[in-house]
């Protein structure tokens, strides 16, 4: 049984959208767009520049209107939910968040508890274990009193984290959550994406460049070249030397990682570009 739009979404929650043209004005980036987003796994959206993943992810998100097409929560269209309703079922990281000047750790994080208040109902001691909690599980408790504005990249980039699971939706959307990011503070954030999955059941779909990161940390891998999917399944029966070149215009190998014993792109050369990048 599903929830109807006005009950909690269950952990494990599905999303898709079939149908999809999503445009800018005029410019349509993508159309007939079908998306299949399975409950309670990671997907990672991968694809060239400019090929859609973001703009796919935004309808997702239901920041974009679809000019045709439809997103669906758990089997209702995306369009039927209230907006407070959704935030309780769905939180998005976008790319570049911003904050008040001089805000706090935790009080960036609390703001994430905001679907929660009613106007009979303000801030909470649950509300207080919920932050709580967020900020151990994302190893952010000790930076709770410092200012946002005082930390590094890879610290901020978990308290942003952090604030999404503070508003402790079932669906977790995260748009380039790696960008400006050292190798070692990637795998940080991956991996933490990784455990809140494993542990706690949520469905997380984000829009990662580097290839190689999301064969390792995503269940299910979604190829997208000009507003198209080129190819969707788990990493190791999907990607392909074939499936790069296709993509990325670029002739690689593909082997089993030594470490994960996931797919592995070892490029061969330069791009070969057809021109429609």
């Amino acid at each position: 049984m599903t929830a109807t739009p006005n009950a909690p979404v269950k952990r494990g929650t599905s999303l898709d959208g079939s149908g999809l043209r999503l445009t800018y004005g005029d410019r349509v980036v993508a159309d007939g767009l079908d998306l299949d987003i399975p409950a309670g796994k990671v997907t990672a959206l991968v694809g060239p520049n400019a090929c859609g993943k973001s703009t796919a992810l935004r309808a997702l998100a239901r920041l974009l209107k679809p000019a045709a097409g439809t997103v669906h929560l758990d089997g209702h269209d995306l369009a039927d939910f209230p907006a407070r309703e959704l935030a309780l079922q769905l939180a998005l990281l976008p790319q570049t968040p911003t904050a008040p000047d001089g805000i706090t750790v935790r009080d960036l994080v609390a703001r994430g508890r905001t679907p929660h208040q009613r106007w009979w109902r303000q801030w909470s001691s649950a509300d207080e274990a919920v932050v709580d909690r967020v900020l151990l599980a994302t190893g952010t408790a000790a930076l709770a009193d410092r200012s946002l504005d005082e930390l590094s990249g890879g610290q901020r980039q978990r308290v942003w984290i952090a604030m999404a699971l503070a508003q402790d939706t079932p669906v977790l959307l995260l748009d380039e959550p790696t960008t400006y990011l050292d190798l070692a503070h990637q795998v940080d954030v991956l991996e933490l994406v990784a455990h809140l999955n494993r542990t706690e059941g949520r469905t997380v779909v984000m829009v990662l460049h580097e290839l190689n990161l999301a064969c390792r940390y995503a269940d299910h891998l979604v190829a997208l070249r000009a507003g198209r999917v080129m190819a969707a399944g788990p990493p190791s029966e999907i990607v392909t030397p074939q499936l790069v070149q296709d993509v990325f215009d670029l002739p690689a190998t593909v082997i089993a990682c030594p470490v994960a014993g996931t797919p592995l792109v070892i490029p061969e050369g330069g791009r070969q570009t057809t021109g429609d990048d």
